[in-house]
């Protein structure tokens, strides 16, 4: 294994590491919220005499099965909604790739059980009525009430969870599958009149009621302030424009931007915000960046590769453009270091969020290590910034150039072949086990060192890491 450099300069400072600022319980309290919400619905259907009516014929079992699994589906899709919210405490707790992560499965969970309350419900009402299922189908979408805007509510749902498979998210831009993704609030507006028009759970009990519009105004409240409300009134507050682009390599560049009192935004290094560009069509649709320096004052700086989506975008940004922001997000911050060392592991462009810790977190001479992988020496961004970061405050560099290997699943290039994974990190970064180790490049490669470093000994809960795939 060849390292290309390796700086090691003297500093001296007196490292005191920060606080814990999310406490760890919210995360159990999330959890115990959405779980206590389905049983919540579970005891309604109970006390609407669910349990009795199963045994009742084989109309009304399908019938009452049907109302169960439709109500666990409505309840899930609330706390689908909730869970993408941006809602702080939620996601400091959990980090935008997790939530993303329940998001999708919890969506998969509420699509079935929908699917499974469509059948039950239309067969149980064609064997309660001695009809033909195309008739049955036909009657309840035409002269039930809200059976329509249900069912429109139905093909909203239907397109969100068609291209939220991996394949179709891998054939769409980021802001096509963004905007698709908003026919989730459609469909759950559209599905609410059926519920109060033909659900007998909502319309015979008023325990019911209550819990399903405080549920609905909780979810409708969560988005409407975090997701329009606080983003209008910061970018207000804050006022950020560009002030310049600069061209890192051939297909990276770098915008610094500059506003009010950014120190009241709460954003850390580490963390990335949603930003939309006012410089012509397309402004509406906003992308996710990262900061790639540490946060100042009044000065914030965004790097990203053109990806062929808004990021090809940024190289054309003029001086004095206004910028809309959402944000603060993620959670591959200082908050959740437990050691007084710290290793960063990037690749490609992944170096973004680890180039601004490795500037804004404490720690003494000798104490960081800093692994770079890329494809070639002119696709290694921000290397005199590293390296003059290295000679300030005493930070190990590894650059670890070359195509990946061929013939198995590494994060190490073509030339390390010959190397274990594991051996190879630890050779790298001794001691592995004293150290946070924080990732960040492709999921893959990502995969591939969380591995190695669990074989080398790394606590679980020294492994900081953050996926910014949607």
């Amino acid at each position: 294994m060849t390292t290309l450099r390796t700086t090691r300069p003297t500093w001296s400072s007196h490292v005191r590491l920060r606080p814990r600022r999310t406490p760890a319980w919210w995360r159990d309290a999330v959890a115990i919220s959405c779980w206590g919400s389905a049983l919540v619905v579970v005891l309604l259907w109970l006390s609407g005499r669910g349990l009795q009516l199963l045994a009742a014929g084989p109309a009304d079992l399908l019938i009452s099965t049907g109302r169960l699994t439709g109500l666990v589906a409505a309840d899930l899709l609330l706390v689908q909604v909730f869970l993408m919210a941006r809602v702080p405490m939620i996601e400091r707790s959990y980090g935008q790739d997790e939530l993303a992560r329940r998001h999708r499965l919890v969506g998969f969970y509420s699509f079935n059980l929908l699917l499974a309350h469509i059948v039950l419900i239309t067969v149980g009402y064609t064997l309660r009525d001695h009809s033909s299922l195309l008739r049955e189908t036909w009657t309840v979408v035409t002269t039930y009430g809200g059976m329509l805007l249900a069912v429109a509510a139905t093909i909203a749902l239907t397109l969100v969870v068609v291209t939220s498979v991996r394949l179709a998210r891998r054939a769409l831009r980021y802001e096509s599958w963004h905007l698709l993704h908003l026919y989730a609030y459609v469909g759950v507006a559209l599905s609410i009149p059926h519920e109060i028009w033909t659900g007998q759970d909502f319309s015979t009990s008023r325990l019911a009621q209550v819990y399903w519009w405080s549920a609905y105004a909780v979810a409708a409240g969560a988005i409407v302030f975090y997701r329009v409300g606080l983003p209008i009134w910061r970018t207000l507050r804050h006022g950020i424009t560009v002030i310049s682009v600069v061209r890192e390599s051939a297909d990276v560049v770098s915008v610094e931007l500059a506003g009010r009192g950014l120190h009241r935004l709460g954003v850390q290094a580490g963390q990335f915000l949603v930003f939309r560009f006012l410089d012509g069509p397309g402004w509406s649709r906003g992308n996710p960046y990262s900061l790639s320096a540490q946060p100042r004052h009044n000065r914030l700086r965004i790097t990203a590769k053109d990806a062929g989506d808004g990021s090809s975008r940024l190289a054309g940004l003029r001086p004095g453009t206004k910028v809309l922001i959402e944000g603060p997000y993620g959670r591959l911050t200082g908050e959740r270091r437990i050691g007084r060392r710290v290793a960063m592991l990037a690749c490609g462009i992944g170096i973004t969020p680890l180039r601004a810790l490795l500037e804004d977190l404490p720690y003494s001479p000798g104490d960081a290590v800093l692994v770079y992988r890329a494809r070639s020496a002119p696709d290694l961004v921000f290397r005199e910034e590293l390296e003059d970061l290295a000679r300030q405050r005493g930070i190990t560099v590894h650059y670890l150039l070359g195509r990946r290997i061929a013939d198995r699943n590494s994060w190490l290039p073509q030339e390390a072949a010959e190397w274990d994974d594991s051996a190879a990190l630890e050779a790298l970064v001794p001691n592995l086990s004293s150290y946070d180790v924080f990732v960040c490049g492709p999921d893959p490669w990502m995969d591939a060192v969380a591995d190695a470093a669990l074989q080398a000994g790394l606590p679980p809960d020294q492994l900081h890491q953050e996926r910014f795939t949607w």
